[in-house]
């Protein structure tokens, strides 16, 4: 008989829903990308009811339903820390204490509300629903296992291996030392929102110099030889108000923080290559460290610190041992529906487990879809003039349009899983244009101009762009561009020589390769800019009317929704509401 688990993470960032049928997944998605506001934490109750339809199910015919988190240990956690800081930490919790007391403390009830039946909730531990997102989805028989982020209940990292249905996590670190805090403090201290503004931290890292690094080491975190780390809390405030640092810590690095939306300084700068060296110094000796314990020649990562893209590249290229690696695409809390899903089908129920050197999550495409007549009502009914093409002559035509220097809309097949566009909901633009990052984000990004785009590369040419050992199919790895094609790529070329690279394998993509390969016989050139399909502030668009509002707000020069094509120049004055940068 078939068996449903109903993975659920939520109340805290990026709440999502995650459905396996007989242990495969039938669909996963966050809640933002149909509420439409950003990071959205509320219960996942429509990407609960997504994954339902996806099936073909009711909530009736669930047979297990888990959250991702323990509740109880969590709060125990939070009343014990910030008692010990009382009377600061005791106010910042009688804040909070609403919060647990009308949902996240009763997370049963709240899932037996949402879904109109009686279920038992499971529970798993946080990072073990982290490391099982990590490993049971993987590719890998076997493979060293590590997770990374700010806090679950008391973990804050967790190593260990996973072999074929069994995941032995043996060693933790536990709150308050924190790889994720410590670079969350670092992140609002430049005037970036803390659990969201992580990544334009690690984009401004190039532009400055590390020249705290050593201060960092030496004042605010013990890192040992093993990677294990302690923090100085004297420069920390973890639990007694909105920020993450102290008076201290201002005085350390010689600055006020930043105020956000402010001009960026050179201490900003400074600080944020300090932190992004120590992070990756961190990484790299627990990931040497857990090779050398393990021999395992795989590992895979996830926890919000995995989706530090910069440090995972080097876990590949310098020497840690491994020889691959595999990051779970939704590697923050919303993963953690997925690994919760996983961890209840292989250790509670004791499924077997058949990776057969498949990733199971078949490229990250696990949201919704729509029909050509559903792409022609929408389009109709928001007034739209398009054309409709069969597949080679619309790849022909935009390979053209992008190659005359055009923004293109790319609205194809299931919606991604995780943060990345991976060319589902993208935004794509010509690479060896100089000004494309700039056209880019004048057109419709509106966001800093130090923050580079990711170029995607068929993965067969990978290697003859980017120095890249393994495959990159979920964007969470950066590595150098090659020295003689940085000149050809200058649209995704960071400032260090870089890229976040893309991999995109025709078995797994077919039109978005298609694409590609119609761009490289007309230009020579295998690599796409690729970008979210969204602008700033609001979460990558997730249906047809979406895309058509976005477009029609922005300055896109072209959608393609399946197999409709919409030219700018020939839509019809846009009436709906203007377009507002909102702050991340």
């Amino acid at each position: 008989m078939t068996v449903y688990v109903l993975g659920v993470s939520a109340y805290y960032h990026d709440s999502a829903a995650c459905l396996l049928r007989d242990g495969e997944v039938v669909a996963a998605a966050q809640e933002e990308r149909f509420t439409r506001k950003r990071h959205d934490a509320s219960f996942p109750s429509r990407a609960v009811a997504y994954c339902l339809r996806e099936a073909g199910i009711d909530a009736a015919r669930l047979d297990h339903v888990v959250f991702y988190d323990r509740p109880v240990p969590k709060l125990a956690r939070i009343l014990e820390t910030h008692l010990a800081t009382v009377p600061r930490g005791w106010k910042t919790f009688l804040k909070a204490l609403p919060l647990w007391l009308e949902s996240r403390l009763w997370v049963a009830r709240e899932v037996e509300r949402e879904l109109g039946v009686e279920r038992e909730v499971l529970f798993t531990e946080h990072h073990q629903a982290h490391a099982a997102s990590a490993f049971f989805p993987s590719p890998f028989e076997r493979a060293a296992v590590l997770t990374l982020d700010g806090v679950g209940e008391w973990a804050t990292a967790t190593a260990g291996v996973g072999h074929g249905n069994v995941l032995e996590l043996t060693r933790e670190l536990r709150f308050p030392h924190s790889l994720g805090l410590l670079y969350s403090a670092f992140t609002g201290w430049c005037g970036f929102k803390v659990n969201s503004g992580e990544y334009k931290l690690m984009g401004l890292a190039p532009y400055g110099e590390p020249r705290f690094a050593d201060l960092i080491r030496r004042e605010l975190v013990d890192v040992k030889a093993d990677g294990s780390f302690a923090l100085n809390l004297a420069y920390f405030d973890l639990v007694g108000g909105e920020r993450f640092t102290t008076a201290r810590f201002d005085a350390l690095l010689g600055a006020e923080p930043r105020a956000p939306g402010a001009p960026l300084r050179e201490v900003d700068q400074d600080a944020a290559a300090s932190i992004q060296a120590v992070t990756e110094d961190i990484v790299l000796r627990l990931a040497r460290d857990l090779h050398s314990q393990t021999q395992e020649r795989a590992l895979c990562l996830a926890g919000g610190v995995a989706l530090n893209c910069v440090a995972n590249g080097r876990v590949v290229r310098e020497g840690t041992g491994f020889e691959q690696l595999w990051v779970q695409p939704a590697a923050g809390d919303a993963g953690g529906a997925m690994g919760a899903a996983f961890a209840v089908w292989h250790a509670y129920l004791g499924q077997p487990r058949h990776s057969e050197g498949r990733d199971a999550l078949n490229g990250g495409l696990l949201g919704p879809s729509y029909s050509s007549a559903e792409v022609e009502q929408a389009l109709r009914e928001a007034g739209a003039v398009s054309e409709r093409m069969a597949a080679p002559q619309l790849d022909a035509y935009v390979a053209r349009r992008l190659d005359e220097g055009a923004v293109v809309g790319w609205f194809q097949g299931r919606m991604e899983w995780g943060p990345r566009a991976l060319g589902s909901r993208s935004l794509l633009g010509d690479p060896r244009r100089p000004d494309q990052q700039k056209v880019m984000n004048l057109k419709v990004k509106g966001r800093e101009s130090f923050r580079p785009f990711a170029p995607a590369v068929r993965a067969e040419d990978a290697r003859a762009w980017f120095e890249l050992p393994v495959a990159s199919p979920y964007m969470m790895l950066t590595a150098p561009v090659l020295a003689e094609r940085r000149a050809a790529l200058p649209a995704v070329t960071h400032l260090d020589g870089s890229a976040r690279v893309q991999t995109v394998d025709a078995a797994q993509h077919p039109r978005f390769h298609a694409l590609l390969t119609a761009f490289a016989a007309r230009t020579g050139c295998p690599v796409l800019v690729n970008t979210s399909f969204n602008t700033r502030g609001e979460p990558m668009v997730c249906t047809p009317a979406e895309a058509y509002a976005c477009f029609m707000r922005t300055q896109v020069d072209v959608l393609v929704v399946e197999d409709f094509v919409c030219e700018r120049s020939r839509q019809p004055q846009y009436r709906g509401p203007a377009l507002v940068f909102e702050p991340d």
